[in-house]
């Protein structure tokens, strides 16, 4: 799964590591949580062809994928994730996987290492970052979904698929990362069908990532300083967030995924 990330870089790098036209103004986020709008990036429409303009543009939407014929969202489970084995073909996603693919920009991931209950040990949380620094892209979909009353709201999911080798001593599940020189072909949703890049769906390269251990203030999504990725010990993690200065304790196990005081579509 991925239930949280970060994305640091400034806007000009992210325009220069995925070639977007004017990405914006906006801030530094290390703990982006469920329900906060994201940054995704989309191809755009290129109708003059001398036009020499980068052909991918950024838009904001709700992590948090709303199938269009939902009609109550309060009814409707809150889709973070979109498994890559199963997204070409489950309603939810269907739509979307053909008309909507999307790059979701991050600087790294968390994710927990969860012990068996027997051990009595805290849940572990890692900050995983790509070894070479700079940002990833995840694959993601993108859908408008529309109230009764026509007001619309952009809404995303992250594909997620097997974790590789390096990963899985931490979890099973990792987001799907889609390459550089993939990218034009994973956006192209015109003459490029799901079935078509299915391939790019797998788990990333085993020497791709750090896995950096962090402490449970992380956990928290109101915690959204630059120290929530300060490597800690393993041993020392799980009482690293009492320490004299730092953020107050967060409960050792899943993230909580409330609303913070990051950006907030609501």
């Amino acid at each position: 799964m991925c239930g949280r990330y970060a994305l640091t870089v400034k806007p000009e790098g992210l325009e220069e590591a995925l070639a977007v036209i004017d990405a914006g103004d906006f801030p530094p986020r290390y703990n982006i949580a469920p329900t906060q709008p994201i940054i995704v990036v989309t191809a755009a429409d290129r109708t003059d062809p001398r036009s020499n303009t980068p052909p991918r543009r950024t838009a904001l939407v709700r992590w948090g994928f709303l199938p269009g014929w939902v009609k109550d969202p309060n009814d409707f489970p809150l889709l973070l994730n979109a498994r890559a084995e199963t997204a070409i073909e489950k309603a939810s996603f269907r739509a979307a996987m053909r008309h909507r693919r999307v790059l979701v920009p991050a600087s790294g991931f968390y994710e927990w290492r969860r012990h068996p209950k027997e051990s009595g040990l805290p849940s572990q949380a890692y900050w995983i970052r790509p070894k070479s620094g700079g940002i990833v892209a995840f694959g993601g979909l993108m859908e408008t979904w529309a109230s009764a009353d026509g007001s619309e709201m952009d809404t995303g999911a992250i594909l997620t698929t097997r974790a590789n080798a390096a990963m899985a001593f931490i979890h099973d599940r990792m987001p799907v990362i889609i390459r550089p020189e993939d990218f034009s072909r994973w956006l192209d949703c015109k003459t490029q069908e799901p079935r078509d890049v299915a391939d790019l769906m797998v788990p990333a390269d085993d020497d791709l990532f750090d896995f950096v251990p962090v402490s449970d203030a992380v956990n928290k999504v109101a915690n959204t300083t630059p120290d929530i990725q300060t490597p800690v010990s393993v041993t020392e993690s799980a009482h690293a967030s009492t320490k004299p200065g730092r953020n107050k304790p967060a409960p050792a196990g899943p993230p909580d995924d409330g609303d913070g005081p990051q950006l907030s579509l609501f």
